[in-house]
C-alpha cells in the first residue's frame, strides 16, 4: 500500500491528477485549469510534486502485479531530451508486445544495459531468447547477465538474437511514450522525467490490458496504489 500520510489533498484528488498527467500527455499548467475546473485549487508545482513522488511508486507495484509475459523479448532503447541533454529510456516488451520493463538511464553502456537485464529478471523470470540491436552495449549487457546466470547453476544460456526487423515491436511501441510526452514542454530536471515516464508506461500497460482490464483505466491506476 501506497502512503499518503500527511498530503493535504485526498488521496483521490491526487491519483486523479498523477493519473489524468500521464494517461492524457498535458502539460503541469494545463492540468491546473484542468484541477480548478472540477473544483480544486492546486498550483502546477504541486502537481509536479505529486507526478515525481507517485508515479514510480505506482509504477513499482505495476511492475510486479501485471500479467505473466511471453518468454521472447523485444529489448531497444530510445532517446528523450532532459534539460537539453540526450538521456535513454531502455524498455523491454514481449513478443506480443505486452511491456516488460523501463528504466531511464543517464548513460547507454555495458553497465546501464546490465542494470537494466537485471531489474527486468528479477519481475518477470528468465526468458528464453532476447532480440537486441547491434548495440555493443546491449550484447555486453546479455553476456554478463550469462555469466551471472552460470556462477548460479543455470546451464541454459539467454539466447541473443540480433536482427532488426523482429524488433520493430518494440521500436513501434516507442512511439507511443514519445507521443505523450511531446506536450509536456520538456523536463528539467533527470528525477522528474523518471517519474513521468514510469506513469506513463503504467497507462501504456493499462492500455495493453497487462492489469485488471474489467476495471475502468483510473480503476486500475487506482488500485495499484490500495
Amino acid at each position: 500500500m501506497i502512503s499518503f500520510k500527511g498530503a493535504q489533498f485526498p488521496k483521490d484528488v491526487i491519483l486523479f491528477a498523477v493519473f489524468f498527467y500521464v494517461h492524457y500527455s498535458v502539460s503541469y499548467r494545463d492540468l491546473e485549469e484542468i484541477m480548478a475546473e472540477r473544483g480544486v485549487r492546486v498550483d502546477h508545482a504541486t502537481l509536479n510534486r505529486w507526478v515525481t513522488k507517485y508515479s514510480p511508486l505506482v509504477a513499482e507495484q505495476a511492475r510486479r502485479r501485471k500479467r505473466p509475459s511471453d518468454r521472447s523479448w523485444r529489448m531497444d532503447e530510445t532517446y528523450i531530451r532532459v534539460k537539453g541533454e540526450w538521456v535513454y529510456l531502455y524498455r523491454a516488451v514481449d513478443k506480443f508486445g505486452k511491456t516488460l520493463d523501463f528504466m531511464l538511464s543517464k548513460r547507454r553502456n555495458k553497465t546501464a544495459a546490465t542494470k537494466f537485464f537485471a531489474r527486468a529478471l528479477e519481475v518477470n523470470g528468465l526468458p528464453r531468447k532476447i532480440v537486441i540491436d547491434k548495440s555493443g552495449a546491449n550484447t555486453a549487457g546479455i553476456n554478463a547477465i550469462n555469466r551471472m546466470l552460470r556462477r548460479f547453476g543455470c546451464p541454459i544460456p539467454i539466447e541473443m538474437v540480433r536482427i532488426k526487423f523482429l524488433n520493430n515491436m518494440v521500436e513501434q511501441d516507442h512511439r507511443t511514450i514519445k507521443k505523450r510526452i511531446r506536450p509536456m514542454l520538456g523536463f528539467k530536471s533527470f528525477a522528474s522525467a523518471s517519474a513521468a515516464l514510469e506513469g506513463i508506461e503504467v497507462a501504456n500497460m493499462i492500455r495493453k490490458g497487462q492489469l485488471t482490464p474489467e476495471l475502468c483505466p483510473f480503476a486500475q491506476f487506482a488500485a495499484l496504489a490500495a
